[in-house]
């Protein structure tokens, strides 16, 4: 598993747990190791610019993924995309709900992960099984 981490945003990042734990869910979701996710933390001023570009919304974000590459058929590698994360929305989310700021880059990494992979959260049915799944890979993964 090919997993480029890249901080740009000046903030202490758990990176390496994170690309643990995207590694975790990459086998846990039945994906060929030879797959490439890049991870890049980004400053508010960067992630804002990317929110408008790309989403075509106001002021930054927490997580963005780009899908590049699906796997045609199973088990066949392939470039996934990349998961963008901006630390200071984490850490302001996390005290919001009342966790850690590494719970909280954790949740976004594997729901960054998800959205690269086609999920998504647009009705509440959808949000309901991509939560699910986001908040059970990361439960696993700190169980193993």
């Amino acid at each position: 598993m090919t997993i480029e981490s890249n901080n740009r945003s000046g903030e202490l990042v758990p990176s390496d747990e994170i690309t643990s734990l995207i590694s975790f869910s990459l086998r846990a979701l039945n994906l060929n190791p030879e797959c490439e996710v890049s991870l890049t933390f980004v400053d508010e001023v960067e992630m804002t610019e990317l929110h408008i570009k790309w989403m075509n919304e106001p002021g930054p974000t927490d997580v963005l993924s780009f899908p590049m590459d699906m796997p045609e058929h199973d088990g066949e590698a392939a470039t996934l995309g990349d998961i963008v994360i901006c630390p200071s929305v984490a850490v302001r989310q996390a005290t919001t709900a009342g966790h850690s700021s590494n719970h909280e880059f954790f949740i976004l990494a594997v729901h960054g992960l998800l959205h690269i992979l086609g999920y998504d959260h647009a009705n509440l049915e959808d949000e309901k099984v991509m939560f699910t799944l986001q908040e059970k890979l990361v439960k696993e993964w700190g169980a193993s």
